[in-house]
């Protein structure tokens, strides 16, 4: 025999209020004194009350779900910024519907529109967005949020990845006494890897310039660091120290040190850029630099949520600073850590 599903009437007979009164309490509305609101909360659960989303959908116009396109879903990085985003989006009430994009434009372009009318509003981080591809592809009344993205006159959060690049090879160089530095790059097109590469190419200018530039291509995976470091060891003349552009990078050229016999930071020091979770329990501990991954994430749903409230505009840049994170494979001094730092935060409105 089956239960007759609970209605919100049932919910307002058996709390004794009125089905507008359920209806506030339940959507998040106020209008209700706290006994009202515990009594109305005490008689849902008694009767296994659950919500019509789809009907609640049509009179307030809201979903409760944030949409989270990201290039990739495998991998620490994405991970830990989806954890931040999904934490931050549960204390809220708002449930996570994330796609990839990883195949290229049109997968992203397909993801987008698969959301439009499911979701209240958008994280987005895709080398493929641009602005063009934002106006052929999203309408313009959804709040929405780039992450690490070039695009102007948008609602934007980045992480410095020129100053974080910027510091660690300086640190490379002048703390750790490194005479000459390679960099493996991140992939054409990336605005995370062309950001970091400028800052290395900067650094590099102003306290190496008489070290000729050694940057061998990537494409932020452990298999293109792995490449990436049997090719560097592979030229006559050896650098002191490998700054990869991620930490994917860093594990795989790591493990090709290794496979070659080289001790690190012995024979040659190495660094990298996120700080993902795994980076301090790497053999020996990993030299990056720290962009606190699942606080991005917790940021980026906090300024989609004032957005989408109206209580922040859609056209502000807001930059997060980064931190090197000196341990064993840089081969510099520990102490050395809180002397180059590096944690801007700068906010511009347009």
């Amino acid at each position: 025999m089956t239960t007759k599903k609970a209605t919100i009437k049932d919910v307002a007979r058996e709390a004794k209020v009125s089905v507008a009164s359920v209806s506030r309490a339940l959507n998040g509305q106020g209008g209700v004194t706290a006994e009202t609101l515990d009594r109305i909360r005490v008689a849902a659960k008694r009767l296994h009350y659950i919500p019509d989303n789809a009907a609640r959908s049509l009179i307030t116009r809201r979903t409760h779900t944030i949409g989270a396109l990201l290039p990739d879903l495998f991998g620490e990085f994405f991970s830990e910024l989806i954890r931040g985003i999904d934490l931050a989006a549960r204390s809220r009430g708002l449930h996570l519907l994330v796609s990839s994009s990883h195949d290229g434009a049109d997968e992203a372009a397909t993801a987008l529109r698969a959301m439009q009318g499911r979701v209240d509003g958008m994280l987005i981080l895709s080398p493929w967005v641009d602005e063009a591809f934002l106006e052929a592809n999203m309408p313009g009344e959804l709040p929405t949020v780039l992450i690490n993205s070039p695009v102007q006159g948008r609602s934007v959060l980045n992480i410095d990845n020129r100053g974080g690049a910027y510091a660690m090879t300086e640190h490379l160089l002048r703390t750790a006494g490194h005479k000459d530095i390679a960099f493996i790059a991140g992939p054409a097109g990336n605005f995370d890897a062309e950001q970091r590469e400028l800052g290395f190419r900067e650094a590099m200018k102003k306290f190496a310039p008489q070290v000729p530039l050694n940057i061998v291509a990537g494409s932020f995976t452990e298999e293109s660091g792995y490449h990436a470091g049997r090719e560097l060891l592979k030229q006559a003349h050896r650098p002191a120290a490998v700054f990869a552009a991620n930490d994917m990078m860093a594990v795989g050229c790591l493990y090709a040190f290794k496979e070659a016999g080289l001790q690190v930071p012995g024979d040659m020091a190495l660094a990298g850029f996120d700080d993902i979770p795994i980076a301090r329990y790497l053999s020996p501990p990993l030299s990056t630099v720290s962009v606190h991954i699942a606080e991005l994430g917790r940021n980026a749903l906090e300024r989609l949520s004032a957005q989408m409230d109206g209580r922040q505009p859609s056209d502000r840049t807001d930059v997060l600073g980064c931190a090197i994170a000196v341990r064993e494979t840089c081969g510099g001094s520990r102490d050395a850590s809180s002397k180059n730092t590096y944690q801007p935060a700068r906010t511009s409105d347009p």
